[in-house]
Protein backbone atom coordinates (compact mmCIF):
# COMPACT_ATOMS: atom_id res chain seq x y z
CA UNK A 1 0.00 0.00 0.00
CA UNK A 2 1.23 3.49 -0.90
CA UNK A 3 0.13 6.58 1.02
CA UNK A 4 -0.45 9.57 -1.29
CA UNK A 5 -1.09 13.30 -0.74
CA UNK A 6 1.33 13.55 2.15
CA UNK A 7 4.10 15.87 3.36
CA UNK A 8 6.71 13.33 2.36
CA UNK A 9 9.04 14.73 -0.31
CA UNK A 10 11.16 11.73 -1.19
CA UNK A 11 13.82 11.15 -3.81
CA UNK A 12 15.75 7.94 -4.33
CA UNK A 13 19.29 8.86 -5.34
CA UNK A 14 20.78 5.73 -3.74
CA UNK A 15 18.50 3.61 -5.91
CA UNK A 16 20.25 5.23 -8.87
CA UNK A 17 23.37 3.22 -8.05
CA UNK A 18 23.67 -0.29 -9.54
CA UNK A 19 21.59 -2.88 -7.69
CA UNK A 20 24.86 -4.44 -6.55
CA UNK A 21 24.64 -1.96 -3.66
CA UNK A 22 21.18 -2.90 -2.43
CA UNK A 23 18.18 -5.16 -2.72
CA UNK A 24 14.71 -3.85 -3.44
CA UNK A 25 12.41 -5.36 -0.86
CA UNK A 26 8.74 -5.90 -0.14
CA UNK A 27 7.11 -4.73 3.05
CA UNK A 28 6.93 -7.14 5.96
CA UNK A 29 3.82 -6.04 7.81
CA UNK A 30 3.24 -6.02 11.55
CA UNK A 31 -0.04 -6.91 13.21
CA UNK A 32 -1.00 -3.88 15.31
CA UNK A 33 1.23 -0.79 15.02
CA UNK A 34 0.96 1.85 17.71
CA UNK A 35 2.93 5.11 17.85
CA UNK A 36 4.58 5.53 21.26
CA UNK A 37 7.14 8.30 20.62
CA UNK A 38 7.23 11.04 17.98
CA UNK A 39 9.96 13.68 17.64
CA UNK A 40 7.97 16.81 16.80
CA UNK A 41 11.05 19.04 16.42
CA UNK A 42 12.71 16.67 13.98
CA UNK A 43 9.48 16.21 12.05
CA UNK A 44 9.27 19.97 11.60
CA UNK A 45 12.93 20.10 10.53
CA UNK A 46 12.17 17.45 7.89
CA UNK A 47 9.08 19.30 6.66
CA UNK A 48 6.71 16.59 7.88
CA UNK A 49 3.23 17.15 9.27
CA UNK A 50 3.02 15.79 12.83
CA UNK A 51 -0.74 15.30 12.68
CA UNK A 52 -0.27 13.29 9.54
CA UNK A 53 2.42 11.16 11.16
CA UNK A 54 0.10 10.45 14.08
CA UNK A 55 -2.73 9.38 11.80
CA UNK A 56 -3.50 5.77 10.94
CA UNK A 57 -1.81 6.21 7.56
CA UNK A 58 1.21 7.91 9.11
CA UNK A 59 1.71 5.14 11.66
CA UNK A 60 1.38 2.60 8.84
CA UNK A 61 4.39 4.23 7.17
CA UNK A 62 6.40 4.43 10.40
CA UNK A 63 5.77 0.73 11.08
CA UNK A 64 6.65 -0.47 7.59
CA UNK A 65 3.06 -1.46 6.79
CA UNK A 66 2.76 1.14 4.01
CA UNK A 67 4.98 3.27 1.82
CA UNK A 68 4.94 7.04 1.51
CA UNK A 69 4.48 8.31 -2.02
CA UNK A 70 7.74 8.24 -3.95
CA UNK A 71 9.38 5.55 -1.81
CA UNK A 72 11.53 2.77 -3.25
CA UNK A 73 12.29 0.55 -0.22
CA UNK A 74 15.84 -0.76 -0.20
CA UNK A 75 17.93 -2.96 2.07
CA UNK A 76 21.48 -1.67 1.82
CA UNK A 77 24.37 -4.03 1.19
CA UNK A 78 27.60 -3.62 3.13
CA UNK A 79 30.33 -5.64 4.78
CA UNK A 80 32.57 -4.83 7.71
CA UNK A 81 35.23 -5.74 10.19
CA UNK A 82 33.45 -6.82 13.36
CA UNK A 83 35.90 -6.93 16.26
CA UNK A 84 38.65 -7.13 13.66
CA UNK A 85 37.17 -9.95 11.56
CA UNK A 86 35.83 -9.29 8.08
CA UNK A 87 32.34 -10.50 7.21
CA UNK A 88 29.48 -9.85 4.80
CA UNK A 89 26.63 -7.93 6.44
CA UNK A 90 23.92 -5.60 5.10
CA UNK A 91 20.60 -4.28 6.38
CA UNK A 92 19.36 -7.46 8.00
CA UNK A 93 16.49 -5.78 9.82
CA UNK A 94 16.19 -2.38 8.22
CA UNK A 95 15.20 -0.59 5.07
CA UNK A 96 15.74 2.77 3.43
CA UNK A 97 12.41 4.33 2.46
CA UNK A 98 14.09 7.09 0.49
CA UNK A 99 15.67 10.49 1.04
CA UNK A 100 13.57 13.40 2.31
CA UNK A 101 14.32 16.69 0.54
CA UNK A 102 14.25 19.65 2.95
CA UNK A 103 15.51 23.25 2.91
CA UNK A 104 18.35 21.96 5.13
CA UNK A 105 19.50 19.23 2.73
CA UNK A 106 18.43 15.66 2.11
CA UNK A 107 18.12 13.02 4.82
CA UNK A 108 17.78 9.27 4.68
CA UNK A 109 14.52 7.95 6.12
CA UNK A 110 15.46 4.57 7.53
CA UNK A 111 13.33 2.00 9.34
CA UNK A 112 15.00 -0.30 11.87
CA UNK A 113 13.26 -3.52 12.89
CA UNK A 114 11.12 -3.60 9.74
CA UNK A 115 11.50 -7.29 8.89
CA UNK A 116 13.60 -9.83 7.03
CA UNK A 117 15.78 -8.89 4.07
CA UNK A 118 18.19 -10.82 1.83
CA UNK A 119 20.90 -9.87 4.36
CA UNK A 120 19.17 -11.16 7.52
CA UNK A 121 21.52 -14.18 7.76
CA UNK A 122 18.98 -16.31 9.60
CA UNK A 123 17.71 -13.48 11.82
CA UNK A 124 14.08 -12.50 12.22
CA UNK A 125 14.59 -8.96 10.92
CA UNK A 126 12.79 -7.48 13.89
CA UNK A 127 13.76 -5.30 16.84
CA UNK A 128 12.73 -5.21 20.47
CA UNK A 129 11.15 -2.14 22.02
CA UNK A 130 13.81 -1.38 24.63
CA UNK A 131 16.81 -1.08 22.24
CA UNK A 132 14.78 1.11 19.88
CA UNK A 133 13.83 3.44 22.73
CA UNK A 134 17.49 3.49 23.83
CA UNK A 135 18.56 4.65 20.37
CA UNK A 136 15.83 7.30 20.40
CA UNK A 137 16.90 8.68 23.80
CA UNK A 138 20.65 8.60 23.22
CA UNK A 139 20.72 9.82 19.62
CA UNK A 140 18.57 12.83 20.51
CA UNK A 141 20.73 13.52 23.56
CA UNK A 142 23.81 13.44 21.34
CA UNK A 143 22.20 15.91 18.96
CA UNK A 144 21.46 18.25 21.85
CA UNK A 145 25.05 17.85 23.07
CA UNK A 146 26.12 19.23 19.65
CA UNK A 147 27.61 15.95 18.46
CA UNK A 148 26.97 14.90 14.83
CA UNK A 149 24.56 11.98 14.88
CA UNK A 150 21.75 10.12 13.23
CA UNK A 151 18.45 11.19 14.74
CA UNK A 152 15.27 9.42 15.77
CA UNK A 153 11.91 10.43 14.37
CA UNK A 154 9.58 7.87 15.92
CA UNK A 155 9.16 4.53 17.67
CA UNK A 156 6.18 2.32 16.90
CA UNK A 157 5.29 -0.84 18.78
CA UNK A 158 4.23 -3.64 16.45
CA UNK A 159 1.83 -5.71 18.53
CA UNK A 160 4.13 -8.65 17.84
CA UNK A 161 6.87 -10.24 19.91
CA UNK A 162 10.52 -11.09 19.24
CA UNK A 163 12.54 -13.86 20.79
CA UNK A 164 15.95 -12.95 22.20
CA UNK A 165 17.12 -14.25 25.59
CA UNK A 166 13.41 -14.02 26.39
CA UNK A 167 10.20 -12.97 24.67
CA UNK A 168 10.16 -9.19 24.13
CA UNK A 169 7.82 -6.58 22.70
CA UNK A 170 8.54 -5.73 19.07
CA UNK A 171 9.09 -2.21 17.76
CA UNK A 172 10.21 -0.25 14.70
CA UNK A 173 12.44 2.84 14.91
CA UNK A 174 12.39 5.51 12.22
CA UNK A 175 15.72 7.29 12.09
CA UNK A 176 17.32 9.88 9.85
CA UNK A 177 20.89 10.57 8.80
CA UNK A 178 22.72 12.51 6.13
CA UNK A 179 23.22 9.02 4.66
CA UNK A 180 23.87 5.45 5.79
CA UNK A 181 27.02 4.98 3.71
CA UNK A 182 29.59 3.26 5.91
CA UNK A 183 33.23 2.29 5.76
CA UNK A 184 31.75 -1.19 5.45
CA UNK A 185 29.87 -0.13 2.29
CA UNK A 186 33.20 0.66 0.66
CA UNK A 187 34.65 -2.59 1.96
CA UNK A 188 31.74 -4.46 0.39
CA UNK A 189 32.37 -2.75 -2.98
CA UNK A 190 36.12 -3.42 -2.82
CA UNK A 191 35.92 -7.06 -1.67
CA UNK A 192 32.89 -8.29 -3.58
CA UNK A 193 32.67 -5.87 -6.49
CA UNK A 194 34.92 -4.26 -9.05
CA UNK A 195 37.08 -1.17 -9.16
CA UNK A 196 34.25 0.45 -11.10
CA UNK A 197 31.84 -0.31 -8.24
CA UNK A 198 34.18 1.43 -5.80
CA UNK A 199 34.40 4.39 -8.16
CA UNK A 200 30.60 4.58 -8.46
CA UNK A 201 30.22 4.59 -4.68
CA UNK A 202 33.02 7.14 -4.21
CA UNK A 203 31.55 9.46 -6.85
CA UNK A 204 28.13 9.21 -5.22
CA UNK A 205 29.60 9.92 -1.77
CA UNK A 206 31.55 12.93 -3.04
CA UNK A 207 28.45 14.34 -4.72
CA UNK A 208 26.33 13.82 -1.62
CA UNK A 209 28.75 14.80 1.14
CA UNK A 210 32.02 16.27 -0.12
CA UNK A 211 31.46 18.28 -3.29
CA UNK A 212 34.58 20.38 -2.66
CA UNK A 213 36.65 17.22 -3.12
CA UNK A 214 35.41 16.95 -6.72
CA UNK A 215 37.31 20.15 -7.54
CA UNK A 216 40.65 18.74 -6.39
CA UNK A 217 43.27 17.23 -8.70
CA UNK A 218 42.81 13.92 -6.91
CA UNK A 219 39.16 13.86 -5.74
CA UNK A 220 39.40 10.38 -4.20
CA UNK A 221 42.36 11.36 -2.06
CA UNK A 222 40.39 14.49 -1.19
CA UNK A 223 37.47 12.28 -0.13
CA UNK A 224 39.74 10.28 2.18
CA UNK A 225 41.19 13.43 3.72
CA UNK A 226 37.75 14.91 4.39
CA UNK A 227 36.46 11.73 6.00
CA UNK A 228 39.58 11.66 8.20
CA UNK A 229 38.87 15.25 9.30
CA UNK A 230 35.26 14.53 10.21
CA UNK A 231 36.05 11.36 12.11
CA UNK A 232 38.83 13.07 14.06
CA UNK A 233 36.42 15.83 15.07
CA UNK A 234 33.63 13.38 15.90
CA UNK A 235 35.69 11.08 18.11
CA UNK A 236 37.22 14.05 19.94
CA UNK A 237 33.67 15.14 20.78
CA UNK A 238 32.89 11.62 22.07
CA UNK A 239 35.92 11.71 24.34
CA UNK A 240 35.19 15.19 25.64
CA UNK A 241 31.64 14.26 26.62
CA UNK A 242 32.51 10.82 28.05
CA UNK A 243 30.58 8.84 25.44
CA UNK A 244 31.45 5.19 24.80
CA UNK A 245 30.09 3.91 21.48
CA UNK A 246 30.67 0.30 22.40
CA UNK A 247 30.90 -1.29 18.96
CA UNK A 248 33.13 0.66 16.58
CA UNK A 249 33.09 -1.94 13.83
CA UNK A 250 33.69 -0.58 10.33
CA UNK A 251 30.03 -1.16 9.46
CA UNK A 252 29.15 1.29 12.26
CA UNK A 253 31.36 4.10 10.96
CA UNK A 254 29.45 6.55 8.76
CA UNK A 255 31.29 8.28 5.93
CA UNK A 256 29.27 11.42 6.70
CA UNK A 257 30.97 11.80 10.09
CA UNK A 258 27.80 11.14 12.09
CA UNK A 259 27.43 8.82 15.07
CA UNK A 260 25.27 5.85 14.06
CA UNK A 261 24.07 2.51 15.42
CA UNK A 262 23.46 3.01 19.12
CA UNK A 263 23.66 -0.54 20.37
CA UNK A 264 25.78 -1.19 23.49
CA UNK A 265 26.55 2.50 24.03
CA UNK A 266 26.77 4.30 27.35
CA UNK A 267 27.99 7.49 29.04
CA UNK A 268 30.84 7.27 31.49
CA UNK A 269 30.10 7.95 35.16
CA UNK A 270 33.34 7.74 37.21
CA UNK A 271 36.28 8.57 34.96
CA UNK A 272 37.99 5.38 33.85
CA UNK A 273 39.88 5.24 30.54
CA UNK A 274 39.59 1.43 30.57
CA UNK A 275 35.79 1.44 30.84
CA UNK A 276 33.87 -1.00 28.63
CA UNK A 277 30.08 -1.17 28.65
CA UNK A 278 29.42 -3.70 25.87
CA UNK A 279 28.65 -7.20 27.12
CA UNK A 280 30.36 -8.74 24.09
CA UNK A 281 33.58 -6.67 24.17
CA UNK A 282 35.38 -9.07 26.48
CA UNK A 283 38.88 -7.85 25.58
CA UNK A 284 38.17 -4.12 25.66
CA UNK A 285 38.80 -3.50 21.97
CA UNK A 286 36.36 -0.58 22.05
CA UNK A 287 37.12 0.72 25.54
CA UNK A 288 36.84 4.49 26.03
CA UNK A 289 40.60 5.06 25.77
CA UNK A 290 40.79 3.00 22.56
CA UNK A 291 38.19 4.94 20.58
CA UNK A 292 40.71 7.26 18.84
CA UNK A 293 42.95 4.31 17.98
CA UNK A 294 40.03 2.32 16.60
CA UNK A 295 38.90 5.32 14.60
CA UNK A 296 42.32 5.35 12.96
CA UNK A 297 42.13 1.59 12.36
CA UNK A 298 38.78 1.95 10.64
CA UNK A 299 40.03 4.83 8.51
CA UNK A 300 42.93 2.67 7.40
CA UNK A 301 40.44 0.09 6.15
CA UNK A 302 38.58 2.86 4.31
CA UNK A 303 41.80 4.10 2.74
CA UNK A 304 42.59 0.59 1.50
CA UNK A 305 39.35 0.45 -0.47
CA UNK A 306 40.25 3.66 -2.33
CA UNK A 307 43.79 2.69 -3.34
CA UNK A 308 42.99 1.84 -6.99
CA UNK A 309 41.28 5.22 -7.37
CA UNK A 310 43.95 7.30 -5.64
CA UNK A 311 46.79 6.31 -7.96
CA UNK A 312 47.41 3.69 -10.65
CA UNK A 313 50.75 2.84 -9.05
CA UNK A 314 49.90 0.85 -5.92
CA UNK A 315 53.01 1.85 -3.97
CA UNK A 316 52.30 5.51 -4.69
CA UNK A 317 48.64 5.03 -3.77
CA UNK A 318 49.59 3.40 -0.47
CA UNK A 319 51.92 6.26 0.41
CA UNK A 320 49.35 8.94 -0.41
CA UNK A 321 46.61 7.15 1.51
CA UNK A 322 48.88 6.50 4.47
CA UNK A 323 49.89 10.15 4.63
CA UNK A 324 46.22 11.17 4.59
CA UNK A 325 45.22 8.71 7.30
CA UNK A 326 48.22 9.65 9.42
CA UNK A 327 46.79 13.16 9.72
CA UNK A 328 44.09 11.70 11.98
CA UNK A 329 45.97 11.84 15.28
CA UNK A 330 47.11 15.43 14.83
CA UNK A 331 43.59 16.51 13.87
CA UNK A 332 42.07 14.54 16.73
CA UNK A 333 44.57 15.89 19.26
CA UNK A 334 43.97 19.51 18.19
CA UNK A 335 40.21 19.04 18.47
CA UNK A 336 40.49 17.30 21.84
CA UNK A 337 42.85 19.80 23.49
CA UNK A 338 40.82 22.71 22.12
CA UNK A 339 37.68 21.20 23.65
CA UNK A 340 39.46 20.49 26.91
CA UNK A 341 40.67 24.09 27.13
CA UNK A 342 37.06 25.22 26.77
CA UNK A 343 35.93 22.83 29.50
CA UNK A 344 38.56 24.39 31.78
CA UNK A 345 37.74 27.99 30.82
CA UNK A 346 40.96 28.53 28.87
CA UNK A 347 40.82 30.84 25.84
CA UNK A 348 44.39 31.02 24.61
CA UNK A 349 47.10 28.38 24.15
CA UNK A 350 50.07 27.50 26.31
CA UNK A 351 52.43 24.56 26.06
CA UNK A 352 51.47 23.17 29.45
CA UNK A 353 47.71 22.98 28.81
CA UNK A 354 47.69 19.31 27.87
CA UNK A 355 49.64 18.37 30.99
CA UNK A 356 47.19 20.40 33.08
CA UNK A 357 44.24 18.51 31.56
CA UNK A 358 45.90 15.12 31.86
CA UNK A 359 46.81 15.77 35.51
CA UNK A 360 43.16 16.50 36.26
CA UNK A 361 42.04 13.30 34.52
CA UNK A 362 44.59 11.29 36.50
CA UNK A 363 43.27 12.77 39.76
CA UNK A 364 39.72 11.95 38.69
CA UNK A 365 40.69 8.38 37.86
CA UNK A 366 42.60 7.87 41.10
CA UNK A 367 39.72 9.19 43.21
CA UNK A 368 36.92 7.68 41.08
CA UNK A 369 35.47 11.14 40.46
CA UNK A 370 32.49 11.44 38.16
CA UNK A 371 33.56 12.73 34.74
CA UNK A 372 30.62 15.04 34.00
CA UNK A 373 30.07 16.30 37.53
CA UNK A 374 33.75 17.08 38.06
CA UNK A 375 33.67 19.62 35.25
CA UNK A 376 30.34 20.93 36.54
CA UNK A 377 31.85 21.47 39.99
CA UNK A 378 34.81 23.30 38.48
CA UNK A 379 32.42 25.45 36.46
CA UNK A 380 30.18 26.55 39.32
CA UNK A 381 32.42 26.41 42.39
CA UNK A 382 35.97 25.93 41.15
CA UNK A 383 36.51 23.01 43.50
CA UNK A 384 35.55 19.39 44.17
CA UNK A 385 33.88 17.52 47.00
CA UNK A 386 37.05 15.50 47.63
CA UNK A 387 39.67 18.17 48.17
CA UNK A 388 42.77 16.02 48.29
CA UNK A 389 46.22 17.53 48.55
CA UNK A 390 46.85 16.46 44.97
CA UNK A 391 43.72 18.26 43.76
CA UNK A 392 44.54 21.45 45.70
CA UNK A 393 47.95 21.56 44.03
CA UNK A 394 46.29 21.12 40.65
CA UNK A 395 43.69 23.76 41.48
CA UNK A 396 46.42 26.30 42.20
CA UNK A 397 48.03 25.59 38.82
CA UNK A 398 44.66 25.89 37.09
CA UNK A 399 43.86 29.20 38.75
CA UNK A 400 47.30 30.54 37.88
CA UNK A 401 46.69 29.47 34.28
CA UNK A 402 43.37 31.34 34.19
CA UNK A 403 45.04 34.48 35.54
CA UNK A 404 47.49 34.42 32.62
CA UNK A 405 44.72 35.27 30.16
CA UNK A 406 42.93 38.56 29.70
CA UNK A 407 39.34 37.25 29.93
CA UNK A 408 37.24 38.11 32.98
CA UNK A 409 35.82 35.62 35.46
CA UNK A 410 32.42 36.12 33.86
CA UNK A 411 33.77 35.23 30.43
CA UNK A 412 35.53 32.16 31.83
CA UNK A 413 32.31 31.06 33.50
CA UNK A 414 30.30 31.46 30.30
CA UNK A 415 32.82 29.43 28.32
CA UNK A 416 32.79 26.62 30.86
CA UNK A 417 29.01 26.70 31.24
CA UNK A 418 28.59 26.32 27.49
CA UNK A 419 31.21 23.55 27.28
CA UNK A 420 30.20 21.38 30.24
CA UNK A 421 26.69 19.90 30.10
CA UNK A 422 24.59 19.96 33.23
CA UNK A 423 22.98 16.66 32.30
CA UNK A 424 23.79 13.60 30.18
CA UNK A 425 21.78 10.40 29.60
CA UNK A 426 22.89 8.73 32.81
CA UNK A 427 22.84 4.98 32.31
CA UNK A 428 20.66 4.30 35.33
CA UNK A 429 18.18 6.95 34.23
CA UNK A 430 18.01 5.51 30.72
CA UNK A 431 17.45 2.02 32.13
CA UNK A 432 14.73 3.34 34.43
CA UNK A 433 12.94 4.94 31.48
CA UNK A 434 13.24 1.80 29.36
CA UNK A 435 11.99 -0.43 32.16
CA UNK A 436 8.92 1.69 32.87
CA UNK A 437 8.04 1.91 29.17
CA UNK A 438 8.68 -1.74 28.35
CA UNK A 439 7.27 -3.42 31.43
CA UNK A 440 4.49 -1.02 32.42
CA UNK A 441 3.71 0.90 29.25
CA UNK A 442 4.49 4.12 31.15
CA UNK A 443 6.31 6.54 28.85
CA UNK A 444 6.16 9.51 31.24
CA UNK A 445 9.56 8.68 32.79
CA UNK A 446 11.13 8.63 29.34
CA UNK A 447 9.38 11.85 28.33
CA UNK A 448 10.65 13.62 31.44
CA UNK A 449 14.17 12.37 30.77
CA UNK A 450 14.05 13.54 27.15
CA UNK A 451 12.77 16.93 28.32
CA UNK A 452 15.68 17.25 30.76
CA UNK A 453 18.14 16.31 28.01
CA UNK A 454 16.67 18.72 25.47
CA UNK A 455 19.03 21.56 26.43
CA UNK A 456 21.95 20.12 28.42
CA UNK A 457 23.77 23.46 28.62
CA UNK A 458 20.82 25.34 30.13
CA UNK A 459 21.74 24.24 33.67
CA UNK A 460 18.12 24.49 34.78
CA UNK A 461 17.06 23.59 38.34
CA UNK A 462 14.82 20.79 37.07
CA UNK A 463 17.85 19.11 35.48
CA UNK A 464 19.74 18.68 38.76
CA UNK A 465 18.06 15.43 39.74
CA UNK A 466 19.28 13.91 36.47
CA UNK A 467 22.88 14.76 37.40
CA UNK A 468 22.71 12.50 40.46
CA UNK A 469 25.18 9.62 40.51
CA UNK A 470 24.01 6.03 39.96
CA UNK A 471 23.47 3.61 42.82
CA UNK A 472 26.29 1.12 43.63
CA UNK A 473 24.44 -1.58 41.68
CA UNK A 474 25.44 0.20 38.46
CA UNK A 475 29.18 -0.14 39.09
CA UNK A 476 29.40 -3.10 36.68
CA UNK A 477 26.80 -1.85 34.20
CA UNK A 478 26.71 -3.68 30.86
CA UNK A 479 24.71 -3.04 27.71
CA UNK A 480 23.55 -5.37 24.97
CA UNK A 481 23.23 -4.81 21.23
CA UNK A 482 19.62 -6.00 20.98
CA UNK A 483 20.06 -8.22 17.93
Amino acid sequence: MTITNTSWNLVNTYAGLPDFFYSKIDLSKVSSPHLVVLNNDLAEHLGLDTDELKSREGVAVLSGNALPEGSIPLALAYAGHQFGYFTMLGDGRAMLLGEQVTPHGIYDIHLKGSGKTPYSRGGDGRAALSPMLREYIVSEAMHNLKIPTSRSLAVVTTGDYVLREKILKGAVLTRTARSHIRVGTFEYAAYFGTEENVRQLADYTIDRHYREAAKEDNPYLGLLKEVVKRQASLIAKWQLIGFVHGVMNTDNMAISGETIDYGPCAFMDAYDPEIVYSSIDTYGRYAYKNQPRMGLWNLSRFGETLLPLIHENRDKAVQLAQDAVNEFYDLYHKAWISGMRSKLGIFNEEAGDEELAEDLLNIMHKNMEDYTNTFLALTFSGTLTKETREFKEWQEKWQARLHRQRQTKEEVFELMKNSNPGVIPRNHRVEEALREADEKGDYSVMENLIRALSNPFAHRPDQKEYAALPPPSFCNYKTFCGT
